[in-house]
Parts: structure tokens; sequence; C-alpha cells
């Protein structure tokens, strides 16, 4: 089972993924996971990646694929995987598909979670932590009951302004990257702001299909 999640940020991706990861007994794979493991590590390639980003520049697509590749060899992956993140551009998408091709795998579904941006917006810009706990709540979806207001703050990247400019470049990204798989006819979208537990059956519905 090789799948794909896709979804803006704030679609609930990482909370779908966790429910898969417990059916199906698969990793998910993040690329921001598997750069911070890389450099954590000193891999030559995360030694690269860690001097581009200290010198503030993008990480390249090819450190970028050298570490997907890396870790879709690992043992945990020989069942399947969630991919969570990647492919971002069309030319990641096609260089995937090389790198599966030469194991005799291949993406399978790619589940899109469609969200409206207005939606995305609430739910971010929402979003506060304790700062006496780390907790995190929203304040209309789930606000807290026993924390003190005043010990809730806002991220720095959960303004409105900041949300909407992740949001222009994902859907500028993506846009093509799903067009690429809809090509190969395994895209499945999810009405991904229903309530969790619905959108997660709708997601096995797809993959047991």
């Amino acid at each position: 089972m090789n799948i794909v999640l896709f979804g803006a940020p704030g679609a609930g991706k990482g909370t779908q993924a966790k429910e898969l990861i417990q059916k199906y007994e698969i990793p998910q794979i993040s690329t921001g996971d598997i750069l911070r493991a890389a450099i954590a590590n000193k891999t030559p390639l995360g030694l690269e990646a860690k001097k581009l980003m200290d010198e503030g520049k993008l990480v390249s697509d090819d450190i970028v694929n050298g570490l997907v590749e890396a870790r879709l060899q690992e043992e945990d992956c020989k069942k399947g995987f969630i991919l969570d993140g990647f492919p971002r551009t069309v030319a990641q998408a096609e260089e995937l598909d090389k790198i599966l091709a030469k194991s005799d795998r291949e993406i399978e579904k790619v589940i899109a979670l469609d969200v409206s941006d207005e939606e995305i917006i609430e739910r971010i810009t929402g979003r506060r932590v304790s700062k006496k706990t780390g907790k995190i709540y929203h304040i209309k979806y789930n606000p807290p009951v026993d924390e003190n207001p005043e010990d809730l703050e806002q991220r720095a990247d959960d303004n409105e302004e900041t949300v909407k400019k992740r949001l222009a470049v994902y859907n500028e990204q993506t846009a093509p990257v799903l067009d690429f798989y809809k090509k190969q006819n395994k895209v499945y979208s999810v009405d991904g702001a229903k309530k969790l537990e619905e959108i997660t059956k709708d997601i096995i519905d797809i993959l047991e299909k």
C-alpha cells in the first residue's frame, strides 16, 4: 500500500496519517522528518542539506529525492508507506516514479484532502499554545478548560497573512502535481471538512476498494 496524502497546511494530513499508521502498520514519511534525521545523523546528504539551510537556501530536489529514496529502501517500508508533503513538484513526482520503479513499486493511490482556504485560515489562526504545558488548543474547536487564557499564545506564523502566503505557494505548486497523478487515474478526493472519524472512514473505503 504505497500512498500519497495531499492537503494544504492545516488540512489534517498528520491526523489522518496517524490513523492509517495504526490500522495498516506502515510508516508515515515526511520530508521534514527525514531531513531532520539526516542532519542529526550527519549523513553526507544531511551535511549537504544543513550547509544550504545555514546559508538560507532551499534544499535542492536532488538532495530531497536522495533522502526519500534512502528512506523508502528501509525495512519498515516493505509493506507500504504514506508519503506526506512529498512530492511537492512535478519534477519530484517524476523522480519518485523512477525511484519506485527500481524495486517494481509504484504509487497506488493519492488521497487529496479537500478543505477550503477559508476553513484552513480559520483552523490555523484559531490555534493557541499553552506557554505552561505546551498543549495545543483551538479557540473554536478545542477551547481549553483548565488553562488560564493569559497562558495561551498564538505562534508567530499562525497569523492570517502568513497562512494566506503559505496557501498561495501550496496551491501554485500542488495543482500541477495533482494533475500529474490525475493523468495516471490515481487521485481520490476526500471532503476534509467532515468530522475526523468520517474522513478516516472515507479514506479507508478508498484504500480497500
